[in-house]
Order: C-alpha cells, then structure tokens, then sequence
C-alpha cells in the first residue's frame, strides 16, 4: 500500500470515528438525576442534594423561574427581553407598592406589554 493508500485508510478510519460520536453525542439523558428545584452547587459544580442554591443567571440556565419579588434589578436585567430599563421600573414598582401579588399587577408598569409580560411569566414567579 502507498502512501495515499494509507491515507485514504485513516481518512476513513477517522470519518467511521465522527459518525459514531455523532450518533451517540450529545447524550439525551439528564445530567443529573434531580429535580431542578433540587440543584445546587458545590465548588461552582452543579450537584444533587446540599450545597449552595444556584446564583440568578445559574437558576435560567438550569430552566427554574426567578421570584419577581425578591430577584435584584441587576439580575433581573438579565432576563433576555427585559433590559435594563425594565428591571429597573419593575423593581420600582415592588418597592412603591410591596410584592407583586398578580400579574395583571405586573402588567400594570409602564413598559410591560404582551410580549414582554409573556417573557417574565415564562422566567419568573410571583412567590
């Protein structure tokens, strides 16, 4: 066998290797058997059982909502389609009024529409 030979081999050889990671990767399985409510971490590593409860940001990526009521306006500026701007009236709101016991409370500051109202009840509760 030539050189070519052999690389037409491991050519080969490499592209059998990336068909089988494709097919078996990424694993559909949960990466942790828990809840999400139950997630916490240890040493920045997202375990089951004690440990810290996830920061804000940690707690989207992990697909558990934020409480609208307790969740700081920098935190919640980062709630994709929310801004700045927005966190800031809502947080104004909570403080002038109390807690947020309805979203119709919610919608009520200036800012929020439809879309946006949608967003924050897909990512926040009200607690």
């Amino acid at each position: 066998m030539n050189r070519t030979g052999a690389l037409a081999v491991a050519a080969l050889g490499l592209l059998g290797l990336g068909v089988l990671a494709r097919g078996r990767w990424p694993d559909s399985a949960p990466a942790l058997d828990c809840e999400p409510g139950a997630v916490r971490v240890v040493d920045g590593m997202a375990v089951c059982g004690e440990g810290d409860l996830p920061s804000s940001a940690q707690r989207l990526l992990l697909g558990q909502k934020l409480d609208l009521n307790h969740v700081s306006e920098g935190d919640l500026a980062r709630v994709p389609g929310v801004g700045r701007s927005l966190a800031r009236r809502l947080v104004q709101a909570r403080e002038d009024r109390g807690r947020f016991a309805s979203w119709e409370e919610v919608a009520s500051v200036p800012g929020v529409g439809g879309a946006r109202l949608e967003t924050l009840q897909a990512t926040t509760e009200l607690r």
